[in-house]
């Protein structure tokens, strides 16, 4: 096509000006190609390996493998993600560790750590906040405080969006009496539970159910109607394998909400039912819950979009930096604690579970 065409000449001018030493009007080049046809598997290789010379290693990568998801034979592409994959692998490991520590540095900090336990009751508030807001929710926060205490509504505020934060108040108490410390599989039935909380209010007739209609993603077709239920019971499957129990956990809780919302199973409420799984995952494994804030909702979007384009690990990232920035709130509100201190002789048991409000 003229499009195509055009690509391949911005292509061929961006690689005359690299070999040219010109590395400005080569990168603009590359990036008008793409802009042009996205999907241009050589451009995609070719820029990757700009990007690697300027040592933007994990960006490289991604180029690589949006390559080899469009064309899985591109053989210099599979050379070039064989030299790119392991180090960016490293960098991943690296930044789980830092995490990891974090986390340590947290269950330190005794339960009854005044400032720690506001901070914790903030963030409950906060999540809701930000959970039905990526959705569109215009509810303050504060008004949001008043429905949850008080189960009376806003005047002058739509009942819809009020009934959407009950939603979620009620799964996430749900989940911490009766699923984060619970031995045992993650079933399909936990899911359906789940999601007859977050919409029960909204929706009751659809709550809990598997959608029964074809729904469009932007870009993204998910499985038809008669599929969804084949579909969840492999995503519950894998939930529970040795392969997928084996990954960190912030990996394995950013795989599990991108998967779900891949399915979609549900007409409406695919995104917080997701979140919310991501949630119990890492509040399994002894992580705070992640809130995706509403200022990063681009972002937010944009990486679960790459995921659907062929390479899943911007969303990893995203994922972490998020659980890394609710940590930093958590250790930063707790500073005046030091272990250095001393504690009392006996140190009341850690839940894994952040608290939630009662």
């Amino acid at each position: 096509t003229d499009i195509r065409l055009e690509a391949q000449a911005s292509l061929h001018q961006a690689l005359e000006m690299k070999r040219q030493g010109k590395r400005d009007k080569a990168r603009r080049l590359f990036q008008h190609c793409l802009r042009l046809d996205p999907d241009f598997p050589d451009a995609l290789n070719e820029y990757g390996l700009f990007l690697e010379e300027d040592e933007n290693v994990v960006q490289a990568d991604h180029m690589f493998n949006r390559a080899l998801a469009l064309m899985p034979c591109h053989l210099q592409a599979l050379s070039n993600r064989g030299r790119t994959s392991p180090l960016v692998e490293e960098i991943d490991q690296r930044r789980f560790a830092i995490i990891d520590s974090k986390v340590k540095k947290l269950l330190l900090i005794p339960k009854w750590d005044g400032a720690l336990r506001r901070v914790m009751e903030e963030s409950y508030y906060h999540h809701i906040h930000h959970t039905v807001a990526l959705e569109g929710n215009t509810l303050t926060l504060s008004e949001i405080k008043h429905i949850v205490e008080t189960r009376y509504a806003v005047y002058g505020k739509s009942l819809a969006e009020q009934n959407e934060v009950l939603g979620i108040d009620a799964a996430m108490k749900y989940m911490n009496a009766s699923l984060v410390n619970r031995i045992g599989s993650i079933t399909t039935t936990d899911i359906l539970e789940i999601h007859r909380r977050v919409l029960g209010h909204v929706d009751p007739i659809e709550a809990g159910y598997f959608r029964r209609s074809r729904v469009f993603v932007g870009s993204h077709l998910p499985p038809e109607p008669r599929e969804v239920e084949r579909h969840m019971g492999k995503f519950t499957q894998w939930l529970n394998s040795e392969e997928a129990l084996a990954l960190h956990p912030i990996e394995f809780a950013a795989l599990a909400h991108y998967r779900l919302v891949y399915v979609h199973p549900f007409v409406d409420g695919n995104g917080r039912t997701s979140r919310l799984l991501m949630n119990l995952i890492l509040m399994q494994a002894g992580y705070p819950p992640v809130t995706i804030r509403k200022e990063q909702r681009a972002e937010y979007y944009t990486a679960l979009q790459v995921g659907n384009d062929g390479d899943v690990r911007p969303f990893i990232r995203f994922i972490a930096r998020c659980a890394e920035m609710t940590l930093d709130q958590y250790l930063i509100a707790s500073s005046d604690f030091s272990p250095d201190k001393g504690l009392p002789e006996s140190i009341p048991e850690y839940s894994n579970t952040i608290q939630l409000k009662d």
